[in-house]
Order: structure tokens, then C-alpha cells, then sequence
């Protein structure tokens, strides 16, 4: 397969890779044009740049206290001073690398149990700056219908003004998917309006308090824009 000169491919194709979702052969495949290709190296670079930040969305899951327990049972630890008894133990190492897989096993199973309740992310946006800096991260979670906005930069809005996220469809008038904070994050509606196929671009613009007075779309100057990333 040659990507040379198929940018569309090769813009799918890096997203994809910095995503994860690339896997197996074509992701080798991708790594060695990776090495001889330094204007894929470049896209590369810039869909990191624009999905990496996405990683704040990820919180931190404790395993239950159960699964400590069973990693103890596994590795024959007593329930008291049995770390001390045995970390300086060969044994004790021996029967660490041997019950590794096990321990996998285990906090596979509470992942598993935590995905049914999980957000479903099927889309992600990064909106840039006019100097193509991050200003907001969006993802969609099919499974809650909720569409979750987070605000990275640091541009204050005025007291009389509120930021207004929209879906720009390839035709007809702009589609108000709602209000947003100057920081921190917001939870909205996720519906077709904001991920149907006909929308081409999301923007946020800069609107008196309330949002935008006028029905058919936006008043005042486009902030931040950017597109859907479907996972």
C-alpha cells in the first residue's frame, strides 16, 4: 500500500495510530512509513498535539479492597507483617513474577465490572485558537448522551458575555448545542444536532448573556473551532 499523496488516508491513519486504535500489522505498517516519512511524522505530531490533551477526561478507578485481598491470597502473604516477612525474600520475588498473570486476571475482571457503567466516547473534538492552541476538549458518550465540555485554556469572558457551542451543518443555519463556563467543565445534551453526519464544523462563539438573541444562529465572533474525531 502506498499513502503517498492520499491525505485524507493519511490524516485517518495518524489519528487512528495516536488514538490507540490502530492495531497489529497496520500499526507496525504505520510506524516504519512513521521512519521514512517526515511530512507523516508531522501529521502524527499534530493529531498528538490535538487528541493527547484528552487525557484529563480519564479518572482514576481504585480497585475494591477485595481485589488487594485476593492478591494477597494469591501470593500466601499473612495478614499481618507479611510484606515485611517476605520482601526480602527470594521467594517472595519468585512468587511475585509467577502470580503476575494472575494479578492481571484480577484487575481485569474489576475493569470489566466497571465498563457496563463506563462512558461510551464515540466521538472527540479538540477547538482551537486563532493561534491553533487548544482552548476546549469535547467528548460524546453514546451511552449517557451526554456530551462533556472542558475548557484548558485561560480566556476570561466578560461578565455580560457567555461562550455558545455550536454545530455548523454543510447546510442551513448554525445548531446551538448550549451555554458553556469559562472554566472548568460542562455536561450537555448529546443528540444528532451535535454529531449527525451533515455537521462539518464546531465552533464557540462569544454571545451576550443568555446566548446568541437571534434564532437562526450566532451574533458575535467565532473563538474556538474545530471538528468531531470519530473513535
Amino acid at each position: 500500500m502506498n499513502i503517498r499523496g492520499n491525505d485524507t488516508l493519511r490524516q485517518k491513519l495518524a489519528s487512528e495510530y495516536v488514538l490507540g486504535t490502530l492495531k497489529g500489522g497496520a500499526r507496525r505498517r504505520f510506524e516504519g512509513w512513521l521512519h521514512n516519512d517526515a511530512d507523516l511524522r508531522n501529521i502524527t505530531a499534530e493529531w498528538r498535539q490535538r487528541l493527547e490533551p484528552m487525557a484529563e477526561f480519564a479518572t482514576p478507578v481504585a480497585p475494591p479492597k477485595r481485589v488487594w485481598k485476593h492478591i494477597e491470597q494469591r501470593l500466601h502473604l499473612a495478614p499481618q507483617g507479611g510484606w515485611a516477612l517476605w520482601r526480602d525474600s527470594l521467594s517472595f520475588w519468585r512468587s511475585l513474577g509467577m502470580a503476575s498473570s494472575a494479578i492481571a486476571a484480577l484487575l481485569v475482571i474489576v475493569v470489566a465490572t466497571r465498563v457496563m457503567d463506563a462512558p461510551q466516547i464515540s466521538y472527540v473534538a479538540s477547538l482551537t485558537d486563532e493561534k491553533a492552541q487548544t482552548a476546549l476538549l469535547l467528548t460524546a458518550d453514546s451511552r449517557h448522551g451526554a456530551l462533556d465540555v472542558r475548557m484548558v485554556g485561560n480566556a476570561p469572558v466578560p461578565a455580560d458575555r457567555d461562550l455558545e457551542l455550536w454545530a455548523v451543518p454543510k447546510s442551513g443555519n448554525p445548531r446551538s448545542l448550549g451555554l458553556l463556563a469559562d472554566k472548568g467543565n460542562v455536561k450537555l445534551a448529546l443528540s444528532q444536532r451535535a454529531i449527525g453526519s451533515d455537521v462539518a464544523l464546531l465552533a464557540v462563539t462569544l454571545e451576550p448573556k443568555g446566548g446568541s438573541p437571534n434564532p437562526n444562529g450566532p451574533t458575535g465572533p467565532i473563538l474556538y473551532k474545530g471538528n468531531w474525531v470519530k473513535i
